[in-house]
C-alpha cells in the first residue's frame, strides 16, 4: 500500500495546457474518486500517475518515492480499464496469469494468488472459459483479478463500469467497494458518473477544465458545495437554481426574480441589496402544500419512479424539479405551492459562482 502525493502537477500538449497545477494528497489505503464531465482532465491525470502519460511539470510521489521518471512497470500500480483489455484467445486463468508469466514468476508462486483472487471475485468456476463466453460483468471481474494478482500498492480504475448496463453497474460498484475493504489498497477511481462517486468514495475530487473545484467526503460536497459547478454536478436530479437580484422590502431582504417573483431571504447569509445572487435548493428538500409564504409553480411533467415522484415546472424562467416520496395525485397543469426550508437553501454569487457563507 502507498500514499500518493501530487504537487503542482500539470499537463501540456504543445501550447495547450489541459491539467493545471493539481495539488492532492491521497492517504495510504484511501479510496479517492476523480469525477467530472468528459474532457475535464481526470483520465489524463490518472494516466500521469500510472506512467502512461508524461508529466509536463510538478512532482508525483508514490509511497514516498518520486515517480516522475519511473517507467509504468516500476511504479507498482495496477490499472483496470473501461474496455477490459482481455486477450480473447486466452482462458480466464491465463489472462489473470499473464502478468506473473511475463515477469517470469514460478507457477507454484503465482497459482495460489490466482486461485485466491478467483474465489474472491466469484470466478472459480470460469477459469477454463474464454472471454467470449463471459458476461460483461464477469469480464470486468477478470480484469480486476489480473490487477489483484499483481499485488500492487496502488489500484487505478479508469471508468471501469461505463460499458455495463444499469443493473450490472450497481452490482459491480458493490463488488469493487467490497474488494477495497478486503484488500485495503490505495485506490484512485475515475468516473463521470456522480452516483458512482457518491456511493464508492472515501473522498471525492471534483474536476472541471483541468482544475480541482472541491475535495471532500461525499456528503460534505453534497450538503455544502463550494460553488455553482459542484452544486449542479452532484445530485440526481440536480440542484434547482433561481438567479435574481437582492432587494429590500418591508419584510426584509428578498430575491427578486426576472419574472417579478420574490423569494424571502430570511435566515440566509448576509447579502447587500443590489447583489446578483443565485439561490439553489435540492429537489428532495422542497416541500409542497399550502403556505402563506409559498412559491407557486405550475406542474408541466410528472415522472413516477416507484419510490419517488419527480414534478417538473418553472420558477423564474428556470426549470425546477421537486422530488416527493408521497404518491400524491398531481397532474400536469396543476398548480402547487412550494416551500423552501431556510436550512436547505444555498446562496451563490452569480458572477463568480462561489458559495456565500
Amino acid at each position: 500500500m502507498a500514499a500518493v502525493q501530487l504537487s503542482g502537477i500539470y499537463k501540456r500538449y504543445g501550447d495547450t495546457q489541459v491539467v493545471h497545477g493539481i495539488d492532492l494528497h491521497i492517504d495510504d489505503g484511501e479510496f479517492v474518486v476523480l469525477v467530472g464531465p468528459s474532457g475535464c482532465g481526470k483520465s489524463t491525470l490518472m494516466r500521469m500517475v500510472a506512467g502512461l502519460e508524461e508529466i509536463s511539470g510538478g512532482e508525483l510521489t508514490i509511497g514516498g518515492t518520486r515517480a516522475n521518471g519511473l517507467a509504468p512497470q516500476q511504479r507498482n500500480v495496477s490499472m483496470v480499464f473501461q474496455s477490459y483489455a482481455l486477450y480473447p484467445h486466452l482462458s480466464v486463468y491465463d489472462n489473470i496469469a499473464f502478468g506473473p508469466r511475463i515477469r517470469k514468476e514460478a507457477a507454484a508462486k503465482f497459482k495460489p494468488r490466482i486461485e485466491a483472487a478467483a474465489k474472491m471475485l466469484n470466478l472459480s468456476g470460469y477459469l477454463d472459459r474464454l472471454p467470449r463466453a463471459l458476461s460483461g460483468g464477469q469480464r470486468q471481474r477478470v480484469a480486476m483479478g489480473r490487477a489483484v494478482v499483481r499485488e500492487p500498492s496502488l489500484f487505478l480504475f479508469d471508468e471501469p463500469l461505463s460499458n455495463l448496463d444499469a443493473k450490472l453497474r450497481v452490482q459491480m460498484r458493490t463488488e469493487i467497494k467490497a474488494l477495497h475493504q478486503r484488500l485495503q489498497n490505495t485506490v484512485i477511481y475515475v468516473t463521470h458518473d456522480q452516483i458512482e462517486a457518491m456511493t464508492m468514495a472515501d473522498r471525492i475530487v471534483v474536476m472541471n477544465a483541468g482544475r480541482i473545484e472541491q475535495i471532500g467526503r461525499p456528503l460534505e460536497l453534497y450538503d455544502r458545495p463550494a460553488n455553482l459547478f459542484v452544486a449542479s454536478f452532484l445530485g440526481s436530479p440536480s440542484m434547482n437554481f433561481a438567479e435574481g437580484e437582492v432587494v429590500a422590502g418591508d419584510g426584509g431582504l428578498a430575491l427578486l426574480l426576472p419574472d417579478g417573483l420574490r423569494i424571502a431571504l430570511t435566515g440566509q447569509p448576509p447579502v447587500q441589496p443590489g447583489a446578483k445572487v443565485t439561490l439553489g435548493v435540492r429537489p428532495e428538500h422542497i416541500e409542497t402544500g399550502a403556505a402563506q409564504d409559498g412559491i407557486p409553480m405550475t406542474i408541466e411533467v410528472v415522472e413516477p419512479t416507484g419510490a419517488e415522484t419527480h414534478l417538473y415546472g418553472k420558477i423564474g424562467g428556470n426549470a425546477w424539479c421537486v422530488t416527493t416520496r408521497e404518491r400524491a395525485l398531481i397532474e400536469p397543469g396543476q398548480r402547487v405551492t412550494l416551500r423552501l426550508p431556510a436550512e436547505h437553501r444555498h446562496l451563490f454569487d452569480t458572477e463568480s459562482g462561489r458559495r456565500l457563507a
